[in-house]
């Protein structure tokens, strides 16, 4: 696999592709944030929102498969990627980053997709309330995701569900420690963390390369603001349609949050559980994922009717 610049690769699949448009967007608190659109202009809009210590890069594979025939807008949360770091970081600053991107790159009273992947997904959470979320969202889609207490239940650190268990993971996840190069060893522990057993190398180097061009600094300051998330309030007051994508296999936000997600989703129009996927479902399963983001738009953005029903898990 050839290497490109920090966080990303130069080809196959999970190589960024060239955005039509980069934007700097400023946040309520004057934060910038890099913007891509990928895309016709008068095609159906998707917004992408990734996870702690991610990047636009980390959608490579959608923003890919999905341009022909659809507007995708994807930005770098605070201190990720391209956007430099904020001394504000919080669950509120999210909500307005979001917010800031939708209106800058969406018309009055436009629809999109909002897709939310890990802290993406908690983006989203965050924003549910807000008037700017609530004029653009049509629908949305959770991937790999949860809205409180992902340290207990984080099955990172193999020991039995407790207080040691929660302390060591606290440590482990909010370590100030680098990352280092993109070594053997920090292949095979990026994968037991975050990936199916099954996942295969290029998408383990993908992601690695992601994860470690994220700076620490930042890495802590958002451990610490998901080490004591609550959203809760958040799923409940999301009253678009929204679908739920999960791994079996993830250890950072294990199955139990997506079933908790589908029950208490005002909307929920199906949770889809990927066998042997981990935490980074839309590159392990890029295929699965891409495929619910266009039912989503078919169904919600491109002329559809919303349908409001509810599944079960």
């Amino acid at each position: 696999m050839s290497r490109g610049r920090a966080g990303s690769v130069l080809s196959g699949p999970y190589a960024p592709p060239t955005p039509s448009r980069v934007l700097s967007v400023a946040s309520a608190d004057g934060a910038r944030l890099h913007v891509e659109v990928h895309g016709p202009d008068d095609a159906p809009a998707v917004v992408l929102a990734h996870g702690w210590t991610c990047s636009t890069a980390f959608w490579a594979a959608q923003i890919r498969e999905l341009t022909p025939g659809h507007r995708v807008i994807a930005y770098d949360q605070r201190g990720h990627g391209r956007s430099p770091a904020s001394p504000v970081c919080s669950t509120e600053a999210l909500a307005d980053d979001l917010e800031a991107v939708l209106a800058e790159t969406l018309a009055p009273g436009e629809k999109a997709l909002v897709v939310g992947h890990s802290m993406g997904g908690m983006t989203v959470m965050a924003a549910s309330t807000r008037p700017r979320f609530r004029e653009h969202a049509a629908a949305v889609l959770l991937c790999s995701t949860g809205s409180s207490r992902l340290v207990p239940e984080s099955l990172v650190v193999p020991l039995r569900a407790g207080r040691l268990r929660t302390w060591v993971t606290g440590r482990v996840l909010g370590s100030r420690a680098p990352l280092g190069p993109v070594t053997p060893l920090a292949l095979r522990i990026l994968k037991y963390g975050t990936m199916g057993a099954g996942s295969a190398p290029h998408m383990v180097e993908a992601c690695a390369r992601i994860v470690h061009a994220c700076p620490r600094a930042v890495r802590h300051a958002w451990s610490r603001v998901l080490a004591v998330l609550d959203l809760d309030h958040g799923v409940r007051e999301l009253r678009v349609p929204t679908a739920v994508v999960h791994g079996m296999a993830d250890r950072l936000t294990p199955p139990g949050h997506a079933h908790a997600l589908a029950a208490a989703l005002p909307q929920c129009v199906g949770l889809t559980e990927l066998p042997g996927v981990g935490h980074m479902s839309p590159v392990e399963a890029p295929g699965p994922v891409t495929g619910r983001i266009r039912e989503l738009v078919t169904t919600y953005v491109a002329g559809g009717t919303p349908v409001e029903i509810k599944e079960g898990a």
